[in-house]
């Protein structure tokens, strides 16, 4: 097969063609590290690992060979920089990091090469995920393989995991693996035109990703199909005794819950989610995603989810107060930057100054602010009880339906630098993501359409606790209604 016909095969068509020895995965690598050296102008990659890729293709080829093929055999995967990877530079964006090469690797990667997937490289991100454009890495910003029809200013990937999102959307990883806090692998999933899974927290082990904000931080996987995410979330999942949060509950063959059969069950519209200047072709959009899961025999239920409008700022609360915690640690000693001073405090004090951006700092001052005395009480304990009624808020929806129908987002991907300037606006692209981080519960993007100016409108899909299954059998009923098979101008300035 030619690249540009294995480029355009999903996970679940690559796996398949292994299988059969259509190709080998030597042939299948060696395409995608082409691929990822003609992305570049997106800056989608920190760290290729071309000759990691083949190596790991080899071993691959061998099992296949030998009959004892394992479920992600040959298969070329992108991992954000937010995972660490042993003997691989791991940067998580930021300045601080510089020449970090971990001596162990992080659970769910680990998981991966296990199942015999093959790693492409470290994807950008915003530094230390803290972002929802990818424009705050210190290696620059990551841009949107798509283009507004006749205005060819780059646009924004979605943050924090723009990289993996764009390597996805523009054909440079069959899959990636990114991590979600408060919407950052469904809003890039959404931005970009790709699936992205948010599973629930404690189905992926957190152990060896650099922490954002602990109790909120999501692994998940980003692929162009839902078959293709849940066979990856199958990968990915499962209990490690490493991490204290991670939940010991059995792991799924996600992909058998693929049936296609929503026959019966109860979709949640919430009210609450008609936020006040929502375009209107996301309006619509959400209204036929009802009429897609109606016509497939589900039942459309209002809901009200009433603390919602209380979610964002419970979010960045919580968020900032945990990063300022977690990130305390960047001192200069131990690893990384170390800007040398008169003393240890004024290294500290030089090391963070250098070390972290403009974004990261803010977030590290707010958070500390709040955790300070005489406000913990006023902030951090009441976004902790607010976060209380936000969980109950969707117990008691889920004793009513099965699932939750929403947009994704609030807008498409917008220019590089058009939200610079004012920080609310852009933690505002978070207002129909952080939720479901605050509850824990699982929820994915799916592409569903174009917008008027022909960007990618991603719905989202939140279902009950360890439901995946539900979750990613209505997720796939709405992707086979939508039939999203639009391809990015980059794509189509490569000629294909």
């Amino acid at each position: 097969m030619s690249d540009l016909a294995l480029l355009a095969l999903n996970l679940t068509e690559a796996r398949d063609g292994l299988a059969r020895k259509m190709f080998s995965a030597r042939e299948l690598a060696a395409a995608y590290n082409d691929a990822v050296s003609k992305a570049k102008p997106l800056n989608a990659y920190i760290t290729p690992t071309p000759e990691r890729a083949l190596a790991m293709a080899d071993a691959a080829d061998e099992r296949l060979a030998r009959g004892e093929a394992l479920p992600l055999d040959g298969i070329p995967i992108a991992v954000k920089d937010l995972f660490c990877t042993k003997d691989i530079l791991t940067t998580a964006g930021s300045h601080v990091l510089d020449g970090f090469h971990p001596p162990y690797e992080s659970t769910v990667s680990d998981k991966l090469w296990q199942a015999g997937g093959v790693m492409l490289g470290k994807t950008n991100l915003d530094e230390f995920a803290m972002g929802s454009s990818n424009t705050t890495s210190w290696y620059g910003p990551v841009e949107n393989p798509w283009r507004r029809p006749g205005d060819n200013r780059p646009l924004v990937p979605g943050g924090s995991s723009g990289g993996s999102a764009a390597a996805v959307a523009a054909h440079a990883a069959l899959a990636a693996i990114g991590t979600d806090t408060g919407g950052s692998i469904r809003q890039p999933a959404s931005f970009c035109g790709i699936v992205g899974l948010k599973p629930t927290y404690g189905r992926c082990s957190r152990c060896g990703v650099v922490a954002f904000a602990s109790s909120l931080d999501h692994p998940g996987p980003m692929a162009r199909t839902v078959r293709d995410v849940a066979i990856m979330l199958s990968a990915m999942a499962g209990h490690d005794p490493r991490d204290s949060t991670s939940a010991p509950v059995p792991v799924a063959d996600f992909e058998k819950a693929l049936t296609g059969d929503i026959r019966g069950l109860r979709v949640g519209i919430p009210q609450e989610y008609r936020v006040d200047g929502m375009p209107r072709d996301i309006e619509a959009l959400w209204q036929q995603g009802v009429e897609w899961l109606r016509t497939a025999g589900a039942e459309p239920v209002e809901i009200s989810l009433s603390m919602t409008k209380y979610a964002l700022p419970t979010y960045y609360i919580i968020a900032l107060a945990e990063a300022s915690s977690n990130l305390a640690r960047y001192d200069g000693v131990r690893f990384g930057l170390r800007v040398e001073g008169d003393g240890l405090e004024e290294m500290y004090e030089l090391t963070r100054a250098a070390g972290f951006g403009a974004e990261v700092r803010r977030r590290v001052l707010i958070g500390t602010y709040v955790l300070s005395a005489g406000y913990y009480d006023a902030y951090y304990l009441k976004a902790q009880r607010v976060r209380t009624l936000i969980a109950r808020d969707f117990a008691a929806a889920f004793e009513r339906v099965d699932c939750i129908l929403t947009p994704t987002a609030p807008s498409t991907a917008f220019a590089i630098g058009e939200k610079s300037g004012d920080p609310i606006e852009m933690y505002l692209n978070d207002v129909f993501t952080v939720p479901a981080n605050l509850a824990g519960v699982p929820a994915i993007s799916v592409p569903a359409g174009l917008s008027g100016d022909g960007l990618p409108l991603g719905l989202q899909i939140t279902g009950r606790a360890f439901d995946e299954e539900t979750v990613l059998r209505v997720a796939q009923v709405l992707e086979n209604a939508a039939s999203f098979r639009h391809l990015p101008s980059f794509l189509a300035g490569a000629g294909r």
